[in-house]
């Protein structure tokens, strides 16, 4: 039995669906299991954070979204162990690295949940991806209203990657072996400038969309609602950073799936219809 953590977020359903559809059992947690929408093969389970000994009933894996599960990582951590979890999967950031700033809020958090698994006596995989494309979600509201997206940094630079890569990651460090103890950095296959971005999924719906700068200090959470308000500032710091920059790259998922990661574009079509009022 594998469990996933965060099974209704963008990565986790992408992993619970190719789970199941290979055969595999997946118990899949969430916070409201009635409104799920997860394949009928998941065993689909409420998110209990008070009592998590109860969510690893025959488990032997366990996929860890951060997200999901916040300051009950180490509880959760040390209840998947008694339970006889043997393997955790976890979803941290391409933030951690060496010389990376750690006083950076992102950082710091990551970098003690990964502190947290390797300190729980289980055998660890750590996905490291840089940004999300599926964080281009943000811009949802403007563009079902109009033609102009507003925002700080349109020559931010990323190598965003698709989210269903990186479940397709986690699938493969789940179910293949040799990937206990190590670290993936997994990227998207090309930069692209957030204006670029907007652009293209202007070409995914069909519309000429344009991607108006506005100064970072008008920038605030309605414009980042996937960011906790406490790490935008931190967020803003690391755009400004990457203007004018070449971000890293890498072949990760491609070298562990045998399959490219796929471009913005592609997700871009993929999601068009989030786009869509």
């Amino acid at each position: 039995m594998i469990v996933v953590t965060g099974a209704t977020g963008n990565v986790g359903r992408a992993l619970v669906e190719r789970l199941t559809a290979a055969g595999r059992p997946v118990r899949a947690l969430t916070r409201d299991p009635q409104r799920a929408g997860l394949p009928p093969q998941a065993e689909v389970v409420r998110h209990q954070l008070d009592d998590p000994a109860a969510l690893f009933t025959g488990a032997t894996q366990l996929f860890l979204n951060l997200q999901a599960t916040g300051d009950a990582t180490g509880a959760l951590l040390d209840a998947a162990r008694a339970a006889g979890v043997r393997h955790v999967v976890m979803l941290s950031s391409g933030i951690v690295r060496e010389g990376a700033d750690t006083s950076h809020p992102i950082h710091i958090w990551h970098a003690k949940a990964e502190q947290q698994v390797h300190d729980s006596g289980l055998a660890a995989t750590i996905l490291r991806p840089h940004a999300f494309a599926a964080n281009a979600l943000q811009w949802t509201a403007q563009i079902r209203v109009g033609d102009t997206v507003r925002g700080p940094y349109a020559d931010a630079v990323s190598a965003p990657i698709h989210e269903d890569d990186i479940a397709a990651v986690a699938e493969r460090t789940l179910l293949d072996p040799g990937h206990e103890g190590a670290a993936h950095r997994l990227t998207g296959p090309e930069p692209i400038t957030t204006a670029q971005q907007i652009t293209a999924i202007g070409h995914a719906v069909g519309r000429d969309l344009r991607f108006t700068e506005i100064p970072a200090d008008e920038a605030d959470s309605r414009l980042f609602p996937h960011v906790p308000p406490e790490m935008l500032r931190g967020l803003l710091k690391g755009l400004a950073a990457s203007v004018g920059t070449t971000p890293e790259t890498t072949t990760a998922v491609e070298d562990i799936t045998g399959v490219p990661a796929r471009p913005f574009t592609t997700w871009a079509k993929d999601h068009a219809d989030d786009f869509k009022a």
